[in-house]
């Protein structure tokens, strides 16, 4: 997010103005938060606050990041005896684990701009029941970096090109170079341009699949699939890809042992063991 958002402000556009203050300016360039009226805020107005969160949706975010933090203490304690389970296994937990952790995070981080009359921006939308893979990268998969490469790269690819599939190309290519400096920082390990394949793997597929559903309408296509056939057929390319190409870069080479290492001293510093610690 703070990459792509600086990158925005660089070519005068996003979110990002001179004339913020420098505590807003700081929130939205590092945090998924936005001004509510960032007109208003780089005249120098003050930004109108946002209403109060309904008791109700509060409850339901509370709930539901509770459950999600008892998820995660679980497949940490589970991947603690991972070298008994399969390969692919251990993959799939750490990746239900890295999406419970950043839809709880995140959100929680987001959270502290309200107080600068900001709001929150979601970060998923329920990406199970994604029924195509243009639904799941643009529309419920980490919805702020979406929206930083569509006003970072998409819209400028595609203006200057004139053509959708170069935009794109274009934002999933460099979504896959970002990715590859994140993985350079968690592991101190040489990219290997396997999770640049990924990304610009599935931008192929994406164009694929808008230039088959436009061929298909067309011909007046016959009716969609229900989401019920078309969301586990999603799941299971994104998943399949991933477990290719994305995960071993990620996870690979006992990174994973480091992760929970990392985890299980954090957890301990917070007073914190058992499930978190793999300790009885």
């Amino acid at each position: 997010r703070g990459e792509g958002t600086r990158l925005l402000l660089a070519s005068g556009h996003g979110p990002l103005h001179p004339a913020l203050r420098p505590l807003p300016f700081v929130f939205t360039a590092a945090l998924p938060v936005k001004l509510v009226d960032a007109a208003a805020a780089a005249a120098g107005a003050s930004a109108s606050r946002p209403p109060p969160a309904a008791p109700a949706a509060t409850f339901k975010f509370v709930v539901s990041s509770a459950i999600k933090v008892g998820a995660m203490a679980a497949i940490v304690r589970v991947l603690h005896a991972k070298e008994e389970m399969h390969r692919y296994a251990a993959f799939s937990l750490n990746a239900v684990f890295m999406y419970c952790f950043l839809d709880v995070v995140l959100p929680a981080l987001g959270a502290a701009g309200v107080a600068l009359g900001m709001e929150m921006e979601p970060q998923f939308d329920r990406p199970y029941l994604s029924a195509s893979l243009r639904d799941f990268w643009g529309r419920r998969w980490n919805l702020v970096a979406s929206a930083v490469l569509r006003a970072a790269v998409y819209d400028p690819f595609r203006a200057r090109s004139g053509d959708p599939a170069a935009g794109v190309l274009a934002a999933f290519l460099v979504s896959g170079l970002m990715h590859e400096v994140v993985i350079l920082y968690l592991t101190s390990r040489a990219p290997t341009g396997r999770v640049t394949a990924f990304f610009a793997l599935h931008g192929v597929c994406v164009c694929a699949e808008r230039w088959w559903c436009a061929r298909q309408h067309k011909r007046e296509a016959r009716p969609q699939l229900p989401r019920a056939v078309a969301a586990p057929l999603v799941l299971g390319f994104v998943a399949g890809t991933a477990f290719w190409l994305f995960f071993p870069a990620i996870y690979g080479g006992g990174m994973d042992d480091l992760y929970l290492a990392e985890i299980a001293g954090f957890a301990k510093g917070l007073g914190l063991g058992g499930s978190w610690t793999g300790e009885n």
